[in-house]
Parts: structure tokens; sequence; C-alpha cells
């Protein structure tokens, strides 16, 4: 009879599981073990646990499919917990099996003990203790129905001994697959979002991550509306590319044009988005809100009609019953503010003959020399401003990052997930030099796992985004500061291919380098610290926050800052 940890491994494949992310360690021997002897799966050996999850994450967002990370008992498990919340905030299938103390140890304050069940129970949607071998097929199940139906994340805690003892005698269920379903408004619902529409002169959409899959549906409605689309960051990969009606992005990474079509709009149209900054919505517009998550509906900012359905069948319903004739006044100004805004930040991504480099050229080469079936991921803070600015993602690019839970460190560890799902696509980082430090080890992981990412290293020796939220409340910039090694001396030290690039007449060059080899490589990019990234509306409080740093930057002794400022902003957007 087989034991219980071969019963996982054989649930596990029959669900089209074909990788483990995590770290081996004693109370999970027997899983690691039964891995080992059925052969079918890969183990691939991450040094964090916090990189496994990641790199979890970042499979299932990518798949659509359930990934898996597994660690042992107590502080082995506990890593996870960042890369946990981060995969359930972004709504994608992961199964996390979390390894416990000895059985009968459990209670009493044992070596390693915690209690998984209690931790992750925040960042899950099922989490469940098995503390008999008979719960196991149906907690397992469960666990994993959870995790693909609810799109979150699903643990299931084993104690050591457990995984030893012999499986239940159980017949297998079918494969473990997410279902597929249609969620339509009942009509009354459309009828009154209909109407509300037909009856406004202006309207704009707002569109999220749940506009995945319904692109046509969504650029038919907007047509029929004559309606600008603004995208929110996680958006931005399903409904931006080669889109006539789109008007970029708002909120604190966005730029003017997406926050004035949303301002000037008399009804905002909302599809599948939980866009969170409330101080970007407009004030005096009616709102309409779709979302399959009917819990979602007016929690950002107060709805006129709220509908529980698929943007993807809710766009055809609200199509069919939108009146023709509609003027595009709002569509074309709202389109040639675009333009307009969209060639001022072009004329910012330069080679101005000036070091260090403009962070903005560097993504805006990415874009131009990257595969058009590129994954990109991202670091939170300015590497994802500038991805979000400067990537077009044509052509079947994806953008991956850490946009809801917004952790350090996520870019990396995303690219070895998202590399391990397709070796022979191109997979690309835009690391900061704080988020790539905070994770340093696992550069170890992606020459162990034998995976080609490139990574490109946004190294401006400060936590950017932090100082600017600094400068923004009137605070002088402490803190900040981070002494860095060379990060391309340091991926040559662990075989991976690293260049340095500290003149921006050189970075073309060595972006086509790295891009054109097999192997990992990690470009180490000097870009200007003092580099401002405004959001598109700056408020009172904001300007009065910058008056109060720079007068109390000078009366610290600081001044050289305030001079650096107005050399690596002013000046060029003044006479560029």
């Amino acid at each position: 009879m087989s034991n219980v940890a071969s019963f996982f491994v054989e649930t596990l494949i029959r669900a089209g599981v074909t990788q483990v992310w995590g770290l081996p360690g004693d109370s999970l021997n027997a899983f690691t073990d039964a891995l080992r002897r059925d052969g079918r799966i890969d183990w691939l050996h991450a040094r964090h646990e916090e990189a496994a999850a990641f790199a979890a994450g970042a499979a299932a967002e990518l798949t659509g499919e359930l990934a898996v990370v597994a660690g042992s008992c107590g502080p082995g498990n506990l890593h996870f917990i960042n890369g946990l919340f981060d995969a359930n905030r972004n709504r994608v299938p992961v199964l996390a099996i979390a390894s416990h103390i000895p059985s009968e140890e459990i209670g009493s304050g044992y070596f390693q003990e915690t209690h998984p069940q209690e931790l992750f129970r925040e960042c899950s949607v099922y989490v469940e203790l098995v503390a008999d071998p008979a719960q196991l097929p149906w907690v397992l199940e469960i666990a994993m129905r959870a995790a693909v139906e609810k799109r979150g994340v699903a643990v299931v805690v084993v104690p050591g001994d457990v995984f030893f003892a012999d499986a239940p005698d159980r017949r297998p269920s079918a494969p473990i697959r997410a279902s597929s379903s249609q969620v339509v408004p009942a009509p009354e619902a459309v009828r009154a979002a209909a109407d509300l529409l037909n009856s406004s002169e202006k309207v704009t959409i707002l569109a999220g991550a749940g506009v995945a899959g319904a692109r046509a549906e969504v650029l038919a409605l907007a047509e029929a509306l004559q309606a600008p689309i603004v995208h929110a960051l996680r958006g931005k990969e399903h409904i931006e590319a080669d889109n006539p009606f789109d008007v970029g992005m708002t909120g604190l990474l966005g730029f003017a044009s997406g926050y004035r079509a949303m301002e000037h709009c008399d009804t905002l149209l909302m599809l599948g988005t939980d866009f969170p900054y409330r101080q970007f919505y407009p004030s005096k517009a009616k709102v309409i809100q779709v979302d399959i998550r009917g819990e979602q509906l007016g929690r950002r900012t107060p709805i006129d009609v709220g509908l529980v359905g698929g943007v993807k069948e809710t766009a055809a319903a609200l199509r069919a019953q939108i009146e023709p004739g509609r003027k595009d006044k709002h569509l074309s100004d709202s389109v040639a503010h675009y333009a307009k805004t969209r060639a001022q930040l072009d004329d910012l991504a330069v080679d101005d003959g000036k070091e260090p480099i403009h962070p903005q050229y560097v993504a805006r080469l990415i874009d131009e020399l990257a595969a058009p079936d590129a994954v990109f991921t991202a670091d939170v803070g300015s590497p994802v401003i500038w991805a979000s600015r400067y990537l077009h993602l044509t052509g079947g690019r994806r953008l991956l990052g850490s946009f809801l839970h917004g952790s350090m460190a996520n870019a990396m560890p995303q690219a070895l997930g998202a590399q391990a799902v397709d070796r022979d696509r191109q997979v690309v980082a835009l690391s900061g030099d704080g988020g790539l430090a905070m994770l340093l080890g696992d550069l170890l992981s992606i020459r162990q796992n034998e995976l080609p990412v490139k990574i490109v290293v946004f190294n401006n020796s400060s936590l950017g985004f932090v100082e600017l939220e600094m400068k923004a409340a009137g605070i002088v910039t402490y803190g900040t500061d981070l002494q860095n090694p060379n990060f391309a001396d340091v991926a040559e030290s662990v075989g991976i291919t690293g260049i340095r690039v500290e003149k921006a007449a050189d970075l073309r060059g060595a972006l086509q380098r790295a891009f054109a080899e097999e192997g990992p490589v990690l470009l180490d990019v000097v870009t200007a610290r003092e580099e401002l990234s405004m959001p598109p509306a700056i408020t009172a409080s904001q300007a009065k926050g910058f008056t109060l740093w720079a007068l109390r930057t000078v009366l610290s002794g600081r001044g050289d800052e305030l001079i650096d400022l107005a050399d690596t902003n002013v000046w060029r957007r003044l006479f560029h």
C-alpha cells in the first residue's frame, strides 16, 4: 500500500501539476522522497521559501493552472506567507503544502512549532490541518478545488509523520481542473445600466484585470458608446495594445490623459476592476460597476448601478442595448489628449548625453528590443512605474507584478516561475536595486534550475519611490540610501553573465547582448536617483510637501539634492 505522500503526488499528477517549488526539510522528507521515486513532477529548488511562493504565483498567473509550493515545518513554510499573500490577492490558483511538527507534539511548544492553519488563514481561500490519514483525500481535493474555482491560495497542513502513514483506500476522483461558466446579470439590471449609458453624453470606461478574455466585447462596447478606455495597471496587458479607444492609465502610476478622461465624463463604466485609489475617481460622475464578485460592488466609490456578471457576457449584453448615433467629441478629445501626453512621456525617455542614465530610457529600450511575446516582471517602486508607462504589451506579451499586495522583491522570483513554465520564452525582470538585494540569494536558484531569465537592475542606490513619498510629504529623505555592490560582478560569481552599464551610449548594445544570450543574464544599469515620477494630478498638500521638503533639505545642509533634482528633471522638461 502506498503512503500518504505518494497519494499526494498521484493526486497532483492527475490534476496536471508538473512542477513543485520549495525547500526540503525533515518534516517534508516523505513528500520529497515520493516526488523522487515517481519522477513525473519536477522539484524546483528555491533558496528562500518566499521566492518559491512568488515563483509559483507567477506560474499560476501565466498559465491559469494550479501551481504548487511545499515547505517544511515552522519557519520553513512560514517564509511562504508574503508570496502567498501576493498570489491570493492576485487571485491565482496556488496549493501550498505546509508540513508540520510530529502529531503527538502539537500543542506542546515543541521545537519549530507554529500553527500554520491559523497563520495562513488571512492569505488563503482554504486552509486545513490533516490530523488523520483518512481526512486526506477529502481535504486535499477540497483544497485544490477551492484554489482553482475561487482563484486563490489553498493550504494543506500535514504533520511529517502523517506523510509516512498508509494512504486511505479510496477510488480517485476526476482530475481537478477549473470549470468554465458564464454569469450574466439579470435583464432588468442590464436594462438599468443601458438606460443610464444611453442618457449620458460622455462615458468613460475603466478596465481592470477582469477584462481578460473579453477584449473584443469591451472594444465593441466602447465603439458603441464612443467611450475612451482608461486601464488600471492589471488591465494593461489585456486591453491596451492596438486599442484605438485607449487613453492610458490613471492612479499613482498613471498620467494626465487617463485622469482627465475619467474626471471629464458624466458616467464612468467600471469593468472588472477593483482600482483602489479613491482620490482618482471622478468627483461628479454617475458610476456603473460590473464585477463577477458581488461583494466588490461599490467598495471603492459610490455606484449608481451594480452588475454581477462576467465582463465578456455583460459587455455583450450592454452593447445590444446601446442606442446608435452617439457623438464622438468626448472620445476624440480624450484620444487627442492621450497622444499629447504620450509624446511628452516619450520625450523624457531619451539619451540626453548625461550620466547617470534616465530610467525611462532604459524601459523604452527594453520595450523596443525585447521579444514580441516576452513576459515582463516588475518590482514594486520605480521599475513598475517605468514598466507601466513604456512597455507595449503587443503580440502576446505579459506583465506580472505585485500590483495589489505591493511587495518589494517580487520581480526576480516571479521571473523564475514564469521561465520555468516555458524555458524557450523570453522572460525579463525589471528589478529595483532594493528589491533584488532583498532576495539576492535566489540568484543561485536561477543557475541551479537552469533558467535563462534576463534581469535588468534599475540601480539608483536608493529606495527611490520611498524617497519620492517622503518629498511629497515634506520630509527630508532619510534611511533610503543603498550601498550597493556591482551587481554584475555578483552575478558572475554565481555563474550568471553579468553586464554593467554606466553610460547611456552603451545601453542599447548591452541590452542586445543580454537578450541574445542563451543563458541567464543580469544587466546592472546605473540610473538617475533624482528622477521624478509625477502622478497625473498633484494635490495642494503634495505641492506644499515638495516645498517643505526643499526648504528642510537646504536647512539640513543637503542642498545638493535640489541641484541634482533640477538637473535631472526640471531643465530637460523645459528645454528638451
